[in-house]
């Protein structure tokens, strides 16, 4: 890996289309080396992850608008789209913008966090839809695949957004154009082209993960990905990008980021080094935030020795400046403490989260979030009674680069109505690769099993799996296979989403 000085410059300066963020990443992009073994198994794995979490929110409201609204969008060869049977084919950016809805509805994919946030499973939706509409092999979707995280994650290593309220999307849409590249095997001056179409188009203000969040938080990363099939079609007719798109003198670092003095250094692979950067991210055990899921683990962990909830008097989760500002009091969000709040919110309040981890003793993507749970009166006094406050070392470790000390959890200190004091902390989430119980490719086929019953008959589920770990090895004329479809009267269930342009 080599960092990649990104800074911005005057229209006048001297500044060689070579040395362009974009034209670093169409190099990597188009750079045709062999996707390590290791690698490609996780890739499978993160297709099982996605698959499980779309199937668990197939009907539920935005998933299934967004799924009528691919379905007014038929289109040959096209693209599958998620709980439809795969005979059916659509246009691919609208393919791929149902399914990147329903991979996103209930925050429960993969995630990596470092100076930005991001859920590198969004690329897989977009690049999996091109894969199938342009005749692709699973050999070239594995290759896209390694690209789109890739590039995702390099990005949120060296560029922060939401320090300056930019979403975290606007990485994925070049990550997602930039895999794209690869899948096609085009040429870097047309994925440049693409990246810079891409981020042009996707840029948007944090103001969907602030405040009373709606359904747009599935919505903007499958817009995202629509945004880069879209891109991607336009490079490819020979159209061009705003250039220098980040560097430019009113492009995205002078206008959007850190001002024309910052300066961001990203890393990207050298000519002809393998693109790792997929084996760095982890999934979610629970269907919550990231930054909740060692906060659950840790409330299940006290509840038992704080006994009688009831005599709590206050908890203070001493946790990092993320954690603190994004999903607990720190955010100034009165929402985040409100019982009536959407379930997109309750999804990003982490006092509402430990207060039902510590009844509760467990999580349900379903059951935790409902309108009745989270009213219960004996849940709204425990969950204000949790504050949480900025602690350096929290931040420290957050923002650390050895994985032995990068941490996403806190330290929580439980005051019992007489005095007494309970402290406990927990550094990393169970499932994470330093957990206790680290994800391998068993629990991620235990999590697909679970978040399909109900939803997926046991034989659809089976050929699903069958086919999703052979996807190195999947022809061109096998790849719809990487979808899952259910019975008619399953997605009759879906509630109505009333009548709309199209």
């Amino acid at each position: 890996m080599k960092p990649h000085i990104v800074r911005s410059r005057a229209s006048a300066d001297d500044f060689p289309r070579s040395d362009h963020l974009a034209t670093r990443i169409a190099e990597v992009a188009a750079d045709p080396v062999p996707v390590p073994a290791e690698v490609a198994d996780m890739i499978v794995n993160r297709i099982i992850d996605n698959a499980a979490v779309a199937a668990a929110a197939l009907r539920r409201r935005p998933p299934t608008t967004a799924r009528r609204q691919a379905q007014a969008h038929p289109y040959s060869p096209g693209a599958t789209v998620v709980g439809l049977p795969a005979a059916r084919r659509f246009s691919p950016e609208w393919a791929a913008w149902a399914n990147g809805v329903a991979v996103r509805e209930l925050d429960f994919h993969d995630t990596f966090l470092a100076a930005e946030y991001s859920h590198p499973g969004d690329n897989i939706p977009p690049i999996l839809a091109v894969a199938q509409h342009a005749g692709r092999g699973g050999a070239d979707l594995i290759r896209g695949l390694a690209t789109g995280y890739e590039i995702q994650i390099d990005l949120v290593r060296g560029i922060c957004l939401h320090e300056h309220k930019i979403d975290h999307v606007a990485h994925l849409g070049p990550s997602a154009a930039a895999g794209i590249g690869t899948l096609l095997g085009l040429d870097a001056e047309t994925i440049y082209q693409a990246v810079g179409q891409a981020l042009h188009t996707t840029t948007a203000t944090r103001q969907s993960r602030k405040g009373e969040i709606s359904s747009w938080k599935a919505f903007a990363p499958a817009f995202a990905g629509k945004m880069a099939v879209e891109a991607v079609d336009r490079a490819m007719r020979g159209e061009g990008a705003p250039a220098p798109i980040w560097e430019g003198e009113d492009g995205v670092i002078a206008r959007l980021l850190g001002g024309k003095d910052a300066e961001y250094a990203v890393p990207l692979p050298v000519p002809g080094e393998p693109k790792r950067a997929i084996l760095d991210s982890y999934t979610k055990e629970h269907s919550a935030e990231y930054q909740s899921q060692a906060p659950i683990d840790l409330a299940r962990r006290m509840r038992s020795r704080i006994g009688d909830l009831g005599k709590i008097a206050s908890i203070v989760l001493h946790t990092s400046h993320h954690t603190h500002v994004v999903i607990g009091s720190g955010s100034g969000d009165p929402q985040k403490y409100d019982p009536r709040a959407s379930r997109e919110t309750l999804d990003h309040s982490v006092p509402y989260i430990f207060a039902v981890a510590l009844q509760d003793g467990t999580w349900h993507h379903e059951r935790s979030y409902a309108p009745e749970r989270a009213r219960r009166p004996d849940t709204v006094e425990l969950w204000r009674k949790i504050r949480t406050v900025e602690d350096p070392e929290w931040t420290r470790r957050y923002h650390a680069t050895d994985p032995a000390e990068k941490a996403f959890g806190a330290r929580a200190v439980v005051t019992l109505a007489d005095g007494e004091t309970l402290v406990d902390e927990l550094a990393v989430a169970d499932a994470h690769p330093l957990g206790a119980r680290p994800f391998g490719r068993e629990q991620y086929l235990a999590k697909f099993r679970t978040l399909a019953e109900g939803v997926l008959e046991p034989a659809e589920q089976d050929r699903f799996l069958d086919a999703a770990q052979r996807t190195p090895e999947l022809r061109a004329d096998e790849l719809d296979q990487l979808t899952v479809t259910v019975a008619p009267d399953v997605l009759d269930s879906a509630p109505s989403t009333g009548r709309g342009i199209f």
